[in-house]
């Protein structure tokens, strides 16, 4: 693969931020709650339970306090909290993002705002805009319903819009509230699954062309849609909100599917298959990881940062990825590249590829 020479601009990382909210509980406080709630509903809870442990959650955090959850919310009353909660995590993670670029929020040309948890019309980055401070005239990009795979997706499009303003920077936020879709009345094995792993939180990027070294490139993005799989992950809207769609089948899924995945996708960047990669992957849960491991044959020490990151925060949904590509820039690297993955809705799968100068 060709490099790019250093004093060439090229779209680079420059800035990374993320906000949790106040509310934090332990894997085993959620458990309990989960089995008073669908106690009545299995009888067979206890033997169901495991799933909270298998997770290797530990902890998470939620927008409202756990006896909020303990109630049955109408879907105005939920999306409504769901909303106020997201302007402030985005706004905490957007302002962390810009600190660490070290640029000015006047340098912002664009926003994307990745979110598929609330429902808003004008969406929440028209009020961002105003509370960062942004000119009136930036261009404001909102993506919704991708889901999980929304954080990777992103960042290739930010990316890509970075390279179309060469002066301006490009802001991504990825916001999910997973925690108030809860359905209260739905006792399906799937919701309970959905109880055992989701959590609340934002996430920022900021992008934009630099000579930067220090600073990855974004190379290229890939995304694939796999042929009749929309009952393995999404949502079904009912009166009530959004009720989780939620395959058992996601992990087996994921080893037959990934390594075709990744083998096209290294077509597509110019990557042999002799070329090492970081894997930056979006932690859907202890099995999905282990599938990953299984189908790209890389260690646990390889997801070492996705293990940690979804044991402190459990899966956030879209900005989850960002969170795990945080702390990856803070470690050393052994590879001159790195492959951020996730999968979401659709079923489909989004791949970026990021390179750093020798």
């Amino acid at each position: 693969m060709h490099l790019l020479s250093s004093d060439v601009a090229a779209p680079r990382l420059c800035g990374v931020g993320t906000a949790i909210p106040q509310h934090s509980l332990s894997q085993d406080a959620v458990s309990a709650f989960a089995q008073e709630l669908f106690a009545q509903d299995f009888a067979d809870i206890t033997r169901l339970l495991p799933v909270f442990t298998n997770t290797g959650i530990q902890q998470r955090h939620f927008a409202e306090p756990r006896e909020w959850y303990a109630e049955s919310h109408d879907f105005v009353t939920a999306n409504s909290a769901s909303l106020r909660h997201a302007s402030d995590l985005a706004l905490q993670a957007a302002r962390q993002a810009m600190d660490d670029s070290g640029l000015s929020i006047h340098d912002i040309g664009s926003i994307v705002f990745v979110s598929s948890t609330g429902i808003a019309t004008p969406s929440l980055d028209a009020r961002l805009v105003q509370q960062l401070g942004c000119a009136p005239t930036v261009q404001r990009i909102p993506v919704w319903g991708l889901g999980c795979a929304g954080g990777v997706s992103g960042v290739g499009l930010a990316g890509i819009i970075a390279q179309s303003m060469p002066d301006k920077a490009v802001l991504l936020v990825a916001v999910e509230m997973c925690s108030m879709t809860f359905q209260h009345h739905d006792r399906r094995k799937s919701n309970l699954v959905a109880v055992s792993l989701f959590a609340d939180g934002a996430a920022a990027v900021v992008v934009r062309m630099s000579k930067d070294r220090s600073r990855p490139i974004i190379k290229g993005r890939y995304s694939t849609l796999f042929h009749d799989t929309e009952d393995i992950m999404g949502w079904d809207l009912t009166n009530t909100g959004l009720a989780v769609r939620f395959s058992r089948d996601i992990p087996s899924f994921i080893q037959q599917n990934i390594p075709d995945v990744v083998h096209s996708a290294r077509k597509v960047f110019g990557l042999d298959e002799e070329v090492g990669l970081h894997c930056i992957a979006h932690p859907g849960g202890t099995k999905v990881l282990s599938a990953y491991t299984t189908a790209l044959h890389i260690s646990e020490h390889d997801i070492e940062h996705s293990r940690i990151v979804m044991q402190t925060h459990g899966n956030m949904s879209s900005p989850t990825v960002l969170f795990v590509l945080k702390r990856f820039l803070a470690a050393e690297r052994y590879h001159q590249h790195g492959l951020m993955l996730a999968l979401g809705p659709g079923f489909s799968a989004e791949c970026v590829l990021l390179e750093w100068d020798i």
